[in-house]
């Protein structure tokens, strides 16, 4: 079964991907964080950045697009396919308000015929093959069976659904009820996306499901940066991995966003740090022991003192525990 990382925003953008790549992998593609299409119709640099890729990357990088435009999303695909990527996806999942109250992301869920209209356009006229990353629906599980109806009309790639709804974001038990309509009924391959974090959740999934095509994995691989190997029989992370892993990002993302001075309370590369820890840290045991003072740290010399101290004192699992969200 085909393995897949979820796009996380903020994190696994090109500076993580590309060291989490090199020391742990696993994953067969890698699905990267959206963009999303000005009115100018124009990539900004900084998109440009993120969509940076070694050439041996691009095979197995799928970059996001959030739109409820059907010419945005034709635009923003013609510009990939230039750059050399092989598919795009639809996000119909971010649960962000200020992304659904614009009707992008989860938002396109509440007009099931502007959404009809616009996967039909962009499956018939894309250059690239066309995903799709979904939820539910915006607010029930109950309008799932109307919008898979609309997902069987277009001979998409790839559904991917994450079994919940826009309010529940990430919290809360999964409704595998739902998505076993999905299984059953979808016409096309099939992705399972949500709470994965052991092999033994990945196993009950496949169990359950067995015609599922993939597995996508997100929160649960920052968490825990070895569970792809995990799930294809390897070990699990080391303290010296985790150590080495930690200590590369934290200096890619000094080289991308440029160092600063150890005494500053305000540097981007401890920043995204703090980010990625917000996971990581349920890789520990008595994780609320420094937790607390990584969140509160700023800048360099902070954030380097309190990730030692987890690194050197707290106890290491072999799976993450503890909510994600």
């Amino acid at each position: 079964m085909r393995l897949e990382f979820a796009p996380l925003d903020g994190i696994t953008k090109t500076v993580f991907r590309q060291v989490w790549r090199a020391r742990f992998g696993g994953a067969d593609r890698y699905f990267l964080p959206f963009i999303s299409p000005t009115d100018q119709h124009i990539f900004t640099d900084k998109m440009r950045r993120e969509l940076s890729a070694e050439p041996d990357e691009l095979p197995a990088l799928v970059p996001q697009i959030m739109t409820r435009r059907a010419d945005d999303f034709l635009w923003a695909a013609d510009v990939l396919a230039g750059m050399g990527f092989r598919e795009v996806n639809l996000n119909l999942g971010c649960p962000s308000g200020t992304v659904t109250a614009k009707g992008k992301g989860s938002g396109l869920l509440l007009y099931p015929d502007e959404l009809a209209a616009m996967l039909e356009e962009i499956c018939r006229k894309s250059p690239l093959p066309v995903s799709v990353k979904t939820r539910l629906g915006y607010r029930e599980p109950e309008e799932f069976p109307a919008l898979l109806e609309i997902f069987n009309r277009c001979p998409v790639k790839s559904l991917i659904v994450h079994p919940r709804t826009r309010p529940e974001k990430y919290k809360g038990p999964i409704h595998t009820d739902a998505f076993a309509l999905a299984a059953e009924q979808s016409r096309n391959p099939l992705c399972y996306n949500g709470e994965i974090r052991t092999p033994e959740d990945a196993a009950e999934i496949q169990a359950r499901f067995p015609s599922l095509d993939a597995l996508m994995i997100g929160r649960g691989a920052v968490a825990d940066p070895a569970l792809f190997r995990k799930l294809r029989g390897g070990p699990a992370a080391t303290r010296e991995e985790l150590q080495d892993f930690t200590a590369q990002l934290y200096q890619r993302y000094q080289d991308f966003y440029g160092a600063v001075e150890p005494s500053s309370k305000t540097e981007a590369a401890s920043q995204r740090m703090k980010e990625v820890w917000f996971y990581l840290i349920h890789l520990f045991d008595d994780r609320k022991r420094y937790g607390s003072q990584m969140r509160r740290s700023r800048g360099s010399r902070e954030y380097l003192r309190w990730q030692a101290a987890i690194l050197q004192e707290l106890p290491l699992r072999d799976h993450s525990e503890g909510p994600l969200a």
